[in-house]
């Protein structure tokens, strides 16, 4: 096992009242693929920080080896001296570091590095500050929700620059598959303390449970053996008064850790409130269109949505995806084509900026719009205390501030606030964001099992094939043109779907040509009783252009043996590659261009 590049031991934090982190350890070896995983509020990221070297434990040993080097994703990156994107990420480059790995991951995150940094939005700047930290390829990455606003195939992008990558990881994420492709060990924080899995995410569940499950054990044992010794202190003979003193100091002992003992954090546990149901027809959209200058966002889309179906919406950043669902809601109007709403619809939206949040107000006020200390839940007076419970706030909590509250607890309030609310139509635009994994199980219960309506935004692609009817894409994933297309199941479903009509045209499209190549031999063939000048030409030719081409891509492939060509020349690296993709299919066209006249020649001689 080789020795830790960093390590935390025994970390020891506190901000007034129940500790923060109490005993909590990670240890970083070389290669080491870590997902850091807890509930929201658990300290994930000020143990993260801590590492970093950006906030002081309490107590506690903290090791970094003097020669290596560590990069920490900032959730609010810092600006203040750089005119463009691009110096700000060459800023993070140290000596020795390749700059074009700056242009390489700027393009790649829909980034230029022409733009003024007071120009970005959130997203933006969080792409900017990833390419800072991914491009000197540091002997640590540590990563705090990397995939916030990044689009899915951004997301599966990274996902493989990750995995190939050589630095060692540490990452916090809130999406499963993205956690389950990436991470090779998980280090679960809880209740301030950590424990480590030697297995990715994709075991850390099963685990979990064992974990719990032993512990409740252990609690019920430890309950047993104090009700025993009890019963021996009351009834038993008499012993020697030391022996007696000694048990009873044990029995001391137990019944404090008994009471002591801090259970897991409970389980948000709620439904969606019932409304009156809509009608059968809940959305009738037929040949909606709508463009933004000469920008074509939507063409001629038709759609009808019926009660219980749960719709996502998936495509790149920029695709019209808000646009699409504020023209199904009624919110914005099409530029041609209809919008039919159905009847008895109410509406609750789950907006992804959180933009129905003051963050002045209290949470109770907020949970109760102001009418004093109850709300309605299904037609029942609830105390708000009591309901909040249930999204694990505590009671102390109803008059703070909501700008208190971290990013996870502000989508908890919002989703309480949601199914309070009688809805057949639920509206949620990445409801996943900052939702912990926990919670994030919670919304996919309910959404699977609402009697209503559901369309939702995501890019969260485990939660999408766990609760959609159907998806709507765009046409060209990777340049959308405003054609949509719906397609069922979930996002697995729809690329299994995409990729199968693809290959499908291909092999019509091959199919169409080659009876044209036959029928014009045969033609000629049967005319003349031999081959035409031009296929004469082609034939005698042909091999000649295939050596040539052979040739070529034999140059390019020795070329890019290089192994330090795409770190020295990304840019090169993938215009040869784009060039060997031609070269190889314009060789393929060629020998079965060959192939097909050496046999119209064999059969006219023959």
């Amino acid at each position: 096992m080789a020795p830790p590049i960093l390590k935390l031991d025994d970390i020891f934090l506190s901000f007034g009242g129940a500790p923060l982190l109490a005993g909590a350890s990670l240890q970083i070896e070389p290669g080491d693929k870590i997902c850091l995983v807890g509930r929201n509020g658990s300290g994930k990221s000020t143990l993260l920080k801590i590492a970093a070297g950006l906030v002081e434990a309490q107590s506690g040993e903290v090791f970094r080896h003097p020669s290596s080097t560590v990069r920490y994703l900032e959730q609010a990156p810092d600006f203040a001296g750089f005119n463009t994107v691009q110096a700000y990420a060459e800023a993070g480059l140290g000596p020795g570091d390749d700059p074009y790995r700056v242009t390489y991951l700027l393009s790649h995150l829909g980034l230029t590095g022409e733009e003024h940094p007071s120009m970005l939005s959130g997203g933006e700047s969080r792409r900017a500050a990833l390419a800072r930290v991914l491009a000197p390829e540091p002997d640590i990455l540590l990563l705090d929700e990397p995939t916030n606003h990044l689009d899915l195939p951004t997301i599966e992008w990274l996902e493989g620059e990750l995995q190939k990558t050589r630095s060692a990881l540490v990452l916090i994420s809130h999406d499963r598959r993205f956690l389950e492709k990436v991470s090779t060990a998980t280090v679960w924080l809880d209740r301030g303390t950590s424990r480590r899995l030697d297995r990715g995410f994709s075991h850390f569940e099963a685990w979990r449970d064992q974990v719990l499950e032993a512990e409740e054990l252990e609690q019920h044992k430890l309950g047993k053996a104090i009700e025993r010794e009890e019963h021996w202190l009351r009834y038993g003979v008499t012993a020697r008064r030391k022996r007696n003193m000694r048990r009873l100091g044990e029995l001391q002992t137990m019944r404090s850790n008994y009471r002591g003992h801090k259970g897991p954090q409970g389980s948000v546990q709620a439904t969606a409130s019932d409304a009156q149901e809509s009608g059968k027809l809940v959305i009738e959209a037929h040949k909606i269109t709508k463009s933004f200058g000469d920008r074509a966002i939507v063409t001629p889309f038709s759609i009808r949505v019926h009660r219980g179906d749960c719709i996502g919406l998936v495509g790149p950043n920029g695709a019209g995806k808000t646009t699409l669902l504020k023209m199904l809601t009624g919110q914005l109007s099409p530029d041609s084509g209809t919008i039919k709403l159905g009847t008895n619809l109410e509406i609750a939206t789950l907006d992804q900026k959180r933009e129905d949040l003051d963050p002045e107000d209290t949470l109770a006020n907020y949970l109760t719009d102001g009418r004093g200390e109850n709300l309605l839940v299904n037609g029942e007076q609830r105390h708000v205390t009591g309901y909040m419970k249930e999204f694990l706030f505590q009671p102390e909590q109803a008059r703070t501030p909501i700008r208190s509250l971290s990013g996870g607890e502000r989508a908890r309030l919002m989703l309480a606030r949601i199914l309070s609310r009688p809805t057949n139509l639920l509206i949620l635009d990445e409801p996943t964001n900052d939702l912990d994994i926990e919670t994030l199980d919670l919304l996919q219960e309910i959404v699977a099992g609402f009697p209503g309506t559901v369309i939702l935004v995501s890019h969260d692609r485990d939660f999408l094939d766990r609760t959609v009817t159907s998806t709507i894409a765009p046409a060209m994933a990777d340049a959308p043109d405003g054609r949509w297309i719906e397609y069922a199941g979930g996002y697995s479903d729809m690329l299994a779907q995409r990729k199968g009509a693809i290959e499908e045209r291909k092999r019509a499209e091959k199919a169409a040509e080659r009876p044209k190549t036959q029928e014009a031999a045969s033609s000629a063939g049967s005319s003349r009783g031999k081959l035409s000048f031009k296929q004469k030409f082609a034939l005698e030719n042909l091999p000649k252009d295939m050596a040539k081409a052979e040739a070529e891509i034999a140059k390019r492939e020795q070329v890019m043996a290089d192994p330090n060509l795409f770190t020295r020349d990304p840019v090169a690296f993938n215009r040869l590659a784009v060039e060997m993709e031609k070269l190889r299919a314009g060789l393929m066209k060629m020998e079965e261009e060959w192939l097909e006249l050496e046999m119209l020649r064999e059969e006219l001689e023959g």
